[in-house]
Parts: structure tokens; C-alpha cells; sequence
């Protein structure tokens, strides 16, 4: 029997496991955490029907109880080579494990909001992450620095993306819809608060997507300001003040708010790097590289070895489970009736 060994258990690296298992291929899946979908796991509610993450957490692992997956958790692949015999992969502990192929699909991290330090994360309580922001609303408890009702909430976008600086030139693709969405729950618990976003510019590109940000405005009366915060420091009492400006007035601007959400972008993770310098197959800014994004998207470089989901760039959910199940195709594809992968 074929054996295919995914590195990294998402939602990219699930969704292929399940097709390929379906089809009679023997999977070993590899997660480096204790747990599979800690990405996933963090989020409270996704866009655009605001649907529990928890109910696609549970679908997803649901399909990992079945004959022919193997999952082995806490255990990180630090290396992977080909030799005569197959795909050798070695994870932390200097175990060894052999396959007829392998896709990586080790995914993301968010950014380290401190590396911007104007903005005072790390420093001032009442600065958060979007991830702290989805922790709080998952536990319908939204405060601030003092522990008390946020009367006003700022949100800023683009925090780690598009930014020279940081030399990430990128879009993280979900961010401007997570504020929106985030936005939205706010006002839902908290009607009186007044919540604002500041942008670069809006990319709402998906099905409903557009809509959500009209009834942003229309319905839960959420402010937008096109422009970039440029510092934010502590008040006596625990609030953030912003400086920053209404790029479409040509105004300065100053405001007093109880809570600042970054909106942190995505960053290869460190295994999608270090995996993807050691396969050589490394592409801009550590993310992995495919062949070709049009029409051999989940191919590599090098012949055997695939890859999936978040390890290649920005990408939400639907695509993730999408990206996941052509990946296993692609793969399947490459199995001969004897069960070995097929030359090109």
C-alpha cells in the first residue's frame, strides 16, 4: 500500500489526509503542537456566516477517525530527504519514517505585533491582537486595560502586512474581512459602544463579503477612517490615544480609545521555512514555493514532494479545504496502479 506522509495537521493538511485515505492510500500525519488546527482553534466565529469555528473544528477532526490515518501529534518533522528507497522523513526525537511521497502543509503563524513599537503592543494593556480579540469574544467577555466595559474600540488593518518595514509587501488576504467580523460581534454584545476601523484600503473580495461591510456601516453604525495610525501611548487611566490621519479629509487626527486591535497578518511558520530551505524549495518571504499557481499549484520543484493550504501563502478556510483536497488529488494522480508514483 502507498503510504503519503503530511506534515503539519490544519485544515489543508486534514482535508487531504481524508481524500487520500478514502482512496485507499495509508496517510501518516505529523503536528509538531499537541493538538491538530491550533489555528483554528483560536478563532471565534468565521466569515461570512459567522458560523463556531468549534463546529468545523469538530467536522474536521471527525474525519481523521478512520482506518488508514495515523496521527501522531507533538512530534515536529525537522527534516525530509529522498533517497532510493522513498521519502525519509526526521522529526525532533531523531525518529525516522519512511514514505512513498510527502506534502507539507505546515502553514502560518501571525505576526509579532511588538515588532511594531509605536503602536504598543507588549507595552500598554490596552493594546490587543486580533487573536486576543477573537479569544475575548469566544469567551463573551470583552474588557479593557481596567477591567471594565469598552466604551470605545479602535481596530487598525494591515499590522505586519504591507508594510516595508517589516519587509512583508504582501496581503494577508483575511484581515480586512476579520475586522469587519470582529467589528460587527462588538456592537452585537456591546450596542452603545463606538467602534472604528482604520484602513489602507478595504479589500472585500468574496462572495457576501461586500454586503457584511454595508451592513457594517448600515446597521450596526461602525465607523471607517482611511488612514494609518502612526503612535499610540497609555493615558493616566489605562486608555490608548492614537495619532493618526483621515487620509481622504487631508486631517490630522487624535482620538481616545478604551481598547486598540491590531490586526496582525499571516508569516510563513518556523517550520514552513526551515523545511522549506532544507528541501530547497523555498519561495518569497520563507513561504513555500509551487510550481506553477495556475495549474500545478500543489507540485513542488522536486518530483514526490507536494505542498498545501497556508505553507504558500495567505489564505482562508474555504481555501484551505479546497487547496487541501486538490493536493491530495494531485497526488493520487501520481500513484500508478502499483501503487508506486508514477514517472513524469
Amino acid at each position: 500500500m502507498t503510504t503519503v506522509a503530511i506534515v503539519g495537521a490544519g485544515v489543508a493538511g486534514i482535508e487531504a489526509a481524508s481524500v487520500l485515505a478514502a482512496h485507499g492510500v495509508k496517510v501518516k500525519l505529523f503536528e509538531k503542537e499537541a493538538s491538530v488546527l491550533g489555528n483554528l482553534r483560536s478563532k471565534a466565529f468565521l466569515f461570512p456566516n459567522f458560523q463556531a469555528s468549534d463546529q468545523i473544528v469538530d467536522s474536521l477532526t471527525a474525519k481523521l477517525l478512520v482506518d488508514g490515518i495515523e496521527t501522531i501529534t507533538a512530534m515536529e518533522i525537522v527534516d525530509i530527504k529522498h533517497t532510493s528507497d522513498g521519502w525519509h522523513l526526521s522529526d525532533n526525537k531523531n525518529h525516522d519514517y519512511l514514505a512513498d511521497a510527502v506534502l507539507v502543509s505546515t502553514g502560518y503563524k501571525v505576526f509579532d505585533a511588538a515588532r511594531k513599537e509605536e503602536l504598543g503592543y507588549g507595552i500598554y494593556k490596552g493594546v490587543i491582537t486580533s487573536l486576543d480579540m477573537e479569544a475575548m469574544i469566544k469567551a463573551d467577555k470583552l474588557v479593557n486595560a481596567v477591567n471594565a466595559t469598552p466604551r470605545k474600540i479602535a481596530f487598525l488593518q494591515c499590522v505586519g502586512s504591507r508594510d516595508e518595514k517589516v519587509g512583508n509587501h504582501y496581503c494577508s488576504k483575511v484581515c480586512c474581512v476579520t475586522a469587519v467580523k470582529q467589528a460587527i460581534e462588538v456592537k452585537k454584545r456591546l450596542p452603545q459602544c463606538e467602534v472604528t476601523i482604520f484602513y489602507m484600503d478595504l479589500r472585500m473580495w468574496g462572495q457576501g463579503f461586500e454586503e457584511m461591510y454595508r451592513t457594517a456601516q448600515e446597521q450596526y453604525k461602525i465607523n471607517f477612517v482611511r488612514g494609518r495610525i502612526s503612535e499610540a501611548a497609555a493615558t493616566f487611566d489605562g486608555r490608548i490615544q492614537l495619532k493618526s490621519e483621515d487620509t481622504l479629509l487631508g486631517l490630522p487626527l487624535k482620538m481616545t480609545t478604551d481598547l486598540l486591535v491590531l490586526m496582525v497578518g499571516m508569516e510563513p511558520s518556523e517550520g514552513t521555512v526551515n523545511l522549506g530551505k532544507k528541501c530547497s524549495i523555498c519561495g518569497d518571504y520563507g513561504f513555500i514555493q509551487s510550481t506553477n499557481p495556475h495549474l500545478s499549484d500543489n507540485t513542488t520543484a522536486i518530483d514526490g514532494l507536494f505542498v498545501a493550504g497556508t505553507a504558500k501563502r495567505p489564505m482562508t478556510v474555504q481555501d484551505c479545504v479546497n487547496d487541501g483536497r486538490s493536493a491530495a488529488l494531485a497526488i493520487l494522480s501520481r500513484i500508478d496502479t502499483t501503487g508506486n508514483l508514477g514517472a513524469e
